[in-house]
């Protein structure tokens, strides 16, 4: 799957851990963000990955910022963008299956390494919602912008 991850500073650490996790497992990855850890403002970031997923440079995206909250509070200004903020694999799964979130969030300082890695493989391994009540209600909160 081609993916575009991309972290601010926040969450610059985790980022290089799944860039190798996701790389091991044959995934293409366009990386945004910088590549020393220095200060980076996270909404810029959010609307790289965002114009990634909208104009199909990549299937889905990854955010990853500190906690995860600022990335999924950008992306989701972004129209035609649903980034889900998970903490969990079940959120994750949820996110793809009730929600057809594209871009999956992430913080990098609350996450550590193995499970933030099962909220991925999670969040990319479930297609999107697929069940008509959940496409109803979809609906209704994209009549929202």
């Amino acid at each position: 799957m081609l993916l575009s991850l991309g972290s601010d500073h926040g969450g610059f650490e985790l980022r290089k851990e799944l860039i190798v996790l996701l790389q091991n497992e044959g995934h293409e990855l366009i990386v945004r963000g910088n590549d020393d850890g220095s200060p980076v403002d996270y909404p810029e970031i959010a609307y790289q990955v965002s114009a990634d997923v909208l104009e199909k440079r990549s299937e889905l995206g990854i955010l990853i910022c500190g906690t995860g909250i600022g990335m999924s509070n950008a992306a989701s200004r972004v129209d035609g963008i649903t980034a889900a903020l998970c903490c969990n694999s079940y959120m994750a799964r949820m996110a793809r299956l009730h929600n057809d979130a594209n871009i999956l969030c992430l913080g990098g300082r609350v996450l550590g390494k193995e499970l933030a890695w099962d909220i991925v493989t999670e969040f990319i391994g479930n297609m999107p919602l697929m069940d008509e009540k959940y496409i109803r209600r979809r609906k209704k909160v994209k009549a929202i912008r």
